[in-house]
């Protein structure tokens, strides 16, 4: 049973968007990328969910477009392919008299020959799913850059934090120090307050520093 409750850290956050971003140009819903994240991060698909639409998305609008209009790109050029495919098998399943009809004396030529808008179509969508990856790639290196300045600036407040707890641990020793050295005075004066010579008083500089003079 999944029951983690801790903060989500900036390595789960990017594992997150990748996932949603790739079910989303792979035409996949984002329930399915929030149970595979779920799966991989040991929390539940609700809680998934709640950081993408709370935290995550916003950081990456521009990526959510470029991987909806990825969508469509894939979605188109699978409906070609298969558009290309139903008549390339037509063709195939045409009568022997009707493909002499249509190739002429030659028994080599193709069932089915593709026009040049087609071709033209089918290498625009190529060029195009190419410059989309290409601009996928230059995300995730950004990604990863942030990620690395992230960690970085981590590790610097850690440092940071470490400086500030020893300066506060040598303020509590100063501290707990002048606290023995009034009581000492307080003890002093007491006693010279009711007749009991000390050997020594002691008096407070400008500093704040008690120190001792001999009596006259």
């Amino acid at each position: 049973m999944k029951t983690r409750q801790d903060a989500w850290s900036h390595e789960e956050d990017v594992v997150l968007a990748e996932t949603v971003l790739r079910y989303i140009r792979e035409g996949g819903t984002q329930l399915a990328a929030f149970e595979e994240v779920g799966n991989r991060l040991n929390r539940t698909a609700a809680a998934c969910g709640f950081r993408w639409n709370a935290e995550v998305r916003k950081r990456y609008v521009e990526a959510i477009e470029l991987a909806k209009k990825q969508r469509k790109e894939r979605k188109r050029a699978l409906e070609m392919a298969k558009k290309l495919q139903k008549e390339n098998n037509a063709a195939t399943l045409l009568p022997s008299s009707e493909n002499i009809s249509y190739q002429g004396s030659s028994p080599f030529l193709p069932a089915s020959t593709l026009t040049l808008e087609q071709c033209i179509a089918f290498l625009q969508t190529l060029k195009h799913d190419y410059e989309q990856v290409e601009a996928m790639k230059k995300e995730n290196e950004r990604l990863k850059q942030e990620q690395v300045q992230l960690q970085k600036q981590r590790e610097e407040l850690q440092q940071k934090l470490e400086r500030l707890e020893a300066q506060q641990s040598t303020i509590q020793e100063d501290y707990e120090a002048l606290v023995k050295i009034m009581e000492r005075a307080r003890k002093l004066v007491l006693e010279e307050e009711y007749g009991v010579p000390p050997a020594h008083i002691f008096r407070m500089d400008k500093n704040g520093n008690l120190e001792h003079i001999a009596r006259s």
